[in-house]
């Protein structure tokens, strides 16, 4: 027994010297009580050849995470407090403590759980833009969303039936509006690009950029969503009298997500190497999609559009 007990310390000791250690964080001995969940999120989103880059970006103790039996709702993301809400289901043994393996989820539960990453992403970049005040230049990609927020979300049209997108209505937002629609619009993108990635290429094989058949169907899905208007967001009107109406307004087609901004998040977020952001360029399909639009796109000199991956090298 003694041996026993020297032994059990002395793993202790050890697991206390690892990077991101806690006191106190040892009441069990094993991997869930001395890996974080953020370490383990980004692990197992590598086993599943998914997108980390805008993950690595986020400090491992930001977010935090919470479970509930949801049932309004899939899941919630509360900036004031870093705060993300999951259903119970999605956590460890579905217990409600920790966060699940990625690899138990299923494609489904991914593509929402990154739609909320994304936000706890944008919630940082604002709370670092916070902390360090005017001091350096701003991130890229949150200054390049200020400008798509004045300029493309600042006026929208809404589609007062959601299923009827093509049914419009103009509305003009306030800042606080626009940076909402901007940021679900944003977050659907980013949704749907990790759910098309998981179905081409297939759980256990190779990323679908190492394969060009995977990488076609991709591009073959943005092209159709494209022209089916299918990545339009929505912002929670302020004035009350609007709200006792409908709690949500979606954005009509007319407002769905610009090219240039599904560009920006393909290679300054999401991560996809240039190469295959070239050949959906390159498609003739697409050739209005990305043609520049309003005075928003065209603004921005030669130098902030190339370190925003606009411009070919």
């Amino acid at each position: 027994m003694a041996l026993f007990c020297k032994a059990l310390l002395l793993v202790q000791l050890l697991l206390y010297a690892l990077p991101g250690a806690q006191p106190g964080a040892f009441a069990a001995v094993g991997a869930e009580t001395v890996a974080p969940q953020w370490t383990r999120l980004l692990v197992d989103a590598d086993k599943l050849r998914l997108p980390t880059q805008f993950l690595k970006e986020i400090p491992p103790d930001f977010v935090r995470f919470e479970f509930e039996d949801l049932h309004a709702y899939a899941a919630e993301y509360h900036p004031e407090e870093h705060r993300l809400v999951l259903n119970r289901s999605l956590s460890f043994n579905g217990a409600g403590r920790t966060l699940g393996p990625l690899t138990g989820m299923t494609n489904k539960e991914l593509q929402v759980l990154y739609h909320e990453l994304f936000h706890a992403y944008m919630d940082y970049l604002v709370d670092r833009e916070r902390d360090r005040g005017s001091d350096g230049p701003a991130h890229p990609v949150l200054a390049f969303a200020r400008k798509q927020q004045a300029c493309r979300y600042s006026t929208v049209m809404i589609a007062p039936l959601p299923q009827k997108p093509d049914e419009t209505e103009t509305r003009y937002l306030s800042d606080e509006e626009a940076w909402e629609a901007l940021n679900e619009t944003w977050a659907v993108f980013v949704g749907w690009a990790i759910l098309q990635q998981l179905e081409v290429q297939k759980r256990g094989t190779a990323s679908m950029f190492d394969k060009k058949r995977p990488a076609e169907q991709w591009m073959r899905r943005y092209e159709q969503a494209v022209h089916a208007g299918e990545w339009r967001g929505y912002y929670v009107p302020q004035d009350q009298e609007e709200r006792r109406l409908t709690h949500k307004r979606f954005l009509g087609n007319p407002s769905q997500i610009s090219g240039e901004e599904t560009l920006v998040l393909m290679s300054q977020v999401i991560g996809f190497p240039k190469s295959f952001m070239d050949r959906i360029k390159g498609r003739p399909g697409l050739a209005d999609f990305f043609s520049p639009k309003n005075e928003c796109t065209a603004a921005g000199s030669d130098q902030e559009k190339s370190e925003l991956g606009h411009l070919p090298s």
